[in-house]
Formats: C-alpha cells, sequence, structure tokens
C-alpha cells in the first residue's frame, strides 16, 4: 500500500465511524423524547399497571406505570387517581408503548387556583 492508499483509507474509516456514532445518537436522542398528555382518565387496571387517558380531542392512550413512575403529592394510580381523574401525564414512548414518567392529579389544584 502506498501512502496516499493509507491516508484515503484511514479517512474512510473515520468517516464510517462518525457517522456510525451520530446516527446511533439520534436514534437513542429520540427514544427519551417525554410527551405530555392532559385530559380525563377514563380507566385504570392495577394489575396491568395501565390506564386509559382521553385527550380532548377525543383521543383514548392507553398508558402503562412502572415503580418508577413518579405520582405527584404520593397519590397512588388506581386509589387516588382513578376513572374520571383530569391528569397531565409525562410519557415517553418506546416500540408504540407509552410509559409514565410522571402523573398528576390536575383537578383539584385547577379548581383551587381558580377559587
Amino acid at each position: 500500500m502506498s501512502v496516499p492508499t493509507r491516508v484515503r483509507a484511514a479517512f474512510v474509516i473515520a468517516i464510517v465511524a462518525v457517522l456510525t456514532f451520530s446516527l446511533g445518537q439520534r436514534i437513542s436522542a429520540q427514544e427519551d423524547v417525554v410527551h405530555i398528555l392532559k385530559g380525563t382518565v377514563k380507566s385504570v387496571d392495577k394489575d396491568s399497571k395501565t390506564m386509559v387517558v382521553k385527550s380532548a380531542d377525543g383521543t383514548e392512550h392507553t398508558i402503562k406505570w412502572t415503580d418508577k413512575t413518579s405520582v405527584d403529592g404520593g397519590k397512588e394510580i388506581g386509589k387516588d387517581i382513578g376513572e374520571g381523574s383530569k391528569v397531565s401525564v409525562k410519557y415517553t414512548e418506546k416500540a408504540g408503548e407509552k410509559t409514565a414518567v410522571g402523573v398528576k392529579d390536575v383537578g383539584k389544584s385547577t379548581a383551587k387556583a381558580v377559587q
């Protein structure tokens, strides 16, 4: 191999490495996007740890929660937050599955703010 061929090969390898790294960063960044949904809880299934939240436009979203999901005010989903509760849910979505990061009961706090 002559010097120009070695330099060209190293340059191509460097470009491939940079493109591979940047594509990986872009994919992982897309997976960590947090969405916010405001709506009314239509149903809660404590066994499967899922709830259905109906947004203002009528769309129903099935959202799963985990032990890591933070719930505002030490409340419990299925007990304190249940059917009919007005909520704001922060969630991530991976492979079509929505997982709650945080849930806040906004019905009572909104009523207090209006009074």
